[in-house]
């Protein structure tokens, strides 16, 4: 009776762990929609670590209950348990330090504040690149990002400039979008122009 209690106590920890993971990632994928924290996203929204993390810890938890006393049986679910974690151990580490996040093209402060700053990223996994226009407002765990579009090759995509006092202009090869900072930082528009 002692060992089954034991293995219910080990359970209900693996499960914790998983409910802690998946309670981590909760916060960083709602920092990642416009008006989110920035360093919020940065540091918890990683979908394939937690939310693996969580999956393994839930697996893991369920393989617990059952009592592998013959040597074989344990020499089975270890072999193929092992290279489940180690598979999901190193996609976890990749994924978390090579991220998302995009090559940085372009970084421009705003002349009149700033505190407000575009941001042209290339978020693309291929050669044709995918451009994602952000407004960044605040400094520090404040600091908060507003999401202006994104754009892949097709679209012409031109370029992305403070055209006046908190007025940002996107230009396309079809279109001009012209964006108004308000004074909290929020983007009101967009005033679409053909070309």
């Amino acid at each position: 009776m002692a060992a089954a209690a034991w293995h219910r106590r080990i359970e209900w920890w693996f499960r914790g762990a998983a409910l802690v993971a998946f309670l981590a990632y909760l916060p960083g994928h709602l920092a990642s929609r416009s008006g989110g924290l920035v360093e919020v996203e940065r540091w918890l929204n990683h979908p394939v670590l937690l939310l693996g993390t969580a999956a393994v810890m839930l697996m893991v938890s369920m393989l617990v209950r059952f009592e592998f006393r013959e040597r074989w049986a344990q020499l089975g679910c270890a072999a193929v348990l092992s290279p489940l974690i180690v598979v999901a151990v190193v996609i976890g580490a990749v994924t978390y330090f090579l991220g998302g996040d995009g090559r940085l093209v372009e970084r421009k402060p705003d002349p009149s504040r700033p505190e407000h700053v575009l941001i042209i990223t290339d978020v693309a996994f291929s050669i044709d690149p995918i451009y994602r226009v952000e407004l960044l407002t605040g400094s520090g765990w404040t600091a908060r990002h507003w999401d202006l579009g994104t754009w892949d090759e097709g679209d012409g995509f031109r370029r992305a400039e403070w055209s006046g006092p908190d007025r940002i202009t996107v230009t396309t090869e079809h279109e001009a979008r012209v964006y108004r900072v308000n004074g909290d930082g929020r983007l009101s528009g967009p005033e679409v122009t053909p070309r």
